[in-house]
């Protein structure tokens, strides 16, 4: 009997000896360290928009020690994001996030860094979510857009023609926001008219703005109203007032406050809306970090960015709810 108790002391104290190198071999496996994730954001472009979105990923990687940092294509087009993907495919990273100038031009290399064991994550592209690991969403896009036609309709009091202009006609989400607005604004104001059925395209640039909106009051010089789903309404607004118009005709656009505080505040400008790209930026590659680490998304889990604490996940987009609001009246509690 004592023979039995010795034995059998003896085989748990191997046991434990086993568990006990395990857990030392485990502890040192560099993939438990968030630093030895990583992780790389391609943005669409160099602007303020994504200066502010790198400021978030910066913010991510002293919070968690993540090894997250930002690449900026050449051009804000399909081609340049593409060549990057290939070299971090190249590389060997472990997570690609990305903002699509072009989401279905991106599928083929997509799936090949998924191919290669890459977690893909998308940040407005919700149209390619099942091509993807997840979509992060600030928002319902419907939502988003039926802002603008509401915000616009209150600006011209529901009466008049309009023009809406998007970055470009890729850009998935740009599209959906028009979209909407103009259903929106079809259902619930039969006096205000689009001008065009498509919108016009403002190459995400506030010179694209200017110039094309002197276009328009040139062909157009009754119109009273338009609206922006790009952040370069300004360009809109600098026309306006060059023309003498700034107030009459009403403007309504994505905005960070930093590029619209200005045209609010002389009111050129009547409404900006946006969501803070630095949240977004963080959201995104943190989620790309929990997928990566076998941790995964689920609705109600914590992004750890304002307004994605609480994420719904529905067809592979995990749903925030961030949309924030700006007038003359509210633009200085803003600081981005």
């Amino acid at each position: 009997m004592k023979k039995s108790f010795v034995a059998i002391v003896c085989l748990l104290g191997i046991v434990s000896a086993l568990f006990s190198a395990w857990g030392t071999v485990s502890a040192q496996d560099p993939k438990n360290d968030p630093a030895d994730y990583k992780i790389v954001m391609i943005v669409k472009q160099s602007d303020s928009w994504f200066d502010d979105m790198a400021a978030g990923i910066e913010q991510l990687k002293k919070d968690t020690g993540l090894n997250v940092s930002v690449q900026v294509p050449e051009t804000g087009d399909a081609a340049s994001q593409i060549a990057i993907m290939e070299n971090l495919i190249a590389q060997g990273v472990d997570a690609i996030c990305i903002v699509p100038n072009d989401p279905e031009a991106l599928i083929p290399t997509i799936q090949k860094a998924r191919d290669a064991g890459i977690v893909v994550v998308t940040h407005e592209a919700p149209g390619i979510a099942d091509k993807v690991d997840l979509d992060v969403e600030a928002f319902v896009n419907e939502e988003f857009g039926q802002l603008f036609g509401e915000n616009l309709a209150k600006a011209m009091d529901g009466k008049g023609s309009y023009a809406g202009f998007v970055g470009g006609l890729t850009m998935e989400t740009h599209m959906a926001w028009y979209k909407a607005a103009v259903e929106y604004i079809s259902e619930n104001y039969p006096e205000m008219k689009p001008l065009t059925d498509e919108p016009y395209e403002d190459k995400n640039s506030v010179d694209g703005a200017y110039n094309k909106t002197l276009e328009i009051l040139t062909a157009y010089p009754e119109i009273n109203g338009f609206f922006d789903c790009s952040a370069h309404g300004g360009g809109i607004s600098q026309a306006l007032s060059e023309k003498g118009k700034a107030g009459t005709v009403k403007v309504v656009s994505l905005a960070l406050p930093s590029m619209s505080s200005t045209y609010l505040k002389d009111g050129s400008m009547q409404h900006g809306q946006a969501w803070r790209p630095a949240d977004a930026g963080y959201a995104t590659c943190y989620a790309a970090y929990l997928i990566a680490s076998g941790q995964g998304i689920e609705t109600g889990a914590d992004l750890k960015a304002t307004g994605y604490d609480n994420v719904n996940v529905v067809d592979n987009i995990a749903y925030g709810f961030a949309p924030l609001e700006f007038t003359a009246d509210n633009i200085d509690n803003y600081n981005f």
